[in-house]
């Protein structure tokens, strides 16, 4: 009889204990961080032994459906608006707002395209170019910032029919590498992607013909597992966190 207590005490406690330290985090993530983000998953595992459950979208959609309570720990979106909008609703953990990185637009095409991209923006106005993928500017920040692009450009109207909309920009980019798009304007990250940096070529957006690409991450109020997320709060911190994000062409903060 004693020995069943000890054991039915030992199995309690260590349920407990699984319970108070949760080995799964799931994160909603806006798809330009699609590859930076799976390397920035694999390290935390590593170094922590928690899982890390990326999921990847746009970062509007990823709002909506945190206001209609999705069950994610941790949002990563491409924009500042987003996580300052949950953040005013009372739906974020106080003080996790946190500008991770800036984010940049490219214009890229597969490698067998004629389009002379020294040109930039202009390039597009070519004739053998009838399609061009961006992201949906309704919801996904990089969408927003294309159209910015080409209004400052003044060339929106000149090629708004040849728009071809994303539900996000790993789609948009997915369209161009499928052939599906002559040429998309997409995120560096995706550009220097294993997915994308040996099958195409790009050139900047001039920084100066949209607004600043700021992305910043929140801990959702909601989360049953707010130490494991502060934990990978603070990996996002480190300068090894920061360098991989470097790596894939954003710019961060020296902090």
């Amino acid at each position: 009889m004693l020995r069943l207590t000890k054991i039915a005490i030992f199995f309690v406690l260590t349920l407990a204990a699984q319970l108070a330290s949760p080995q799964e985090l799931t994160i909603a993530a806006a798809a330009d961080l699609q590859f930076a983000m799976f390397d920035l998953g694999a390290r935390f595992q590593k170094e922590s032994g928690i899982a890390v459950k990326l999921l990847y979208g746009s970062s509007g959609n990823f709002t909506q459906q945190i206001q209609n309570g999705a069950p994610f720990d941790m949002f990563f979106s491409a924009n500042l608006d987003y996580p300052k909008q949950l953040e005013a609703a009372g739906l974020t953990e106080p003080g996790t707002f946190y500008g991770y990185a800036k984010g940049k637009l490219v214009i890229w095409v597969p490698n067998e395209s004629k389009l002379d991209l020294s040109l930039e923006l202009q390039a597009l106005l070519d004739p053998a170019v009838s399609k061009i993928a961006i992201a949906n500017p309704q919801h996904a920040p990089y969408g927003k910032a294309a159209l910015a692009a080409l209004q400052q450009e003044k060339i929106y109207d000149r090629v708004k029919q040849k728009l071809v909309l994303g539900d996000n920009i790993s789609q948009a980019a997915s369209f161009v590498t499928s052939g599906a798009a002559d040429v998309g304007i997409v995120a560096l990250s995706l550009a220097l992607s294993p997915n994308m940096r040996d099958r195409g070529r790009y050139v900047a957006v001039p920084s100066g013909d949209y607004p600043a690409i700021e992305q910043a991450c929140v801990i959702l109020r909601s989360s049953k597992n707010k130490a494991a997320a502060r934990k990978f709060l603070d990996f996002i911190k480190t300068p090894a966190a920061r360098q991989v994000l470097l790596d894939y062409g954003f710019e961060v903060s020296a902090k």
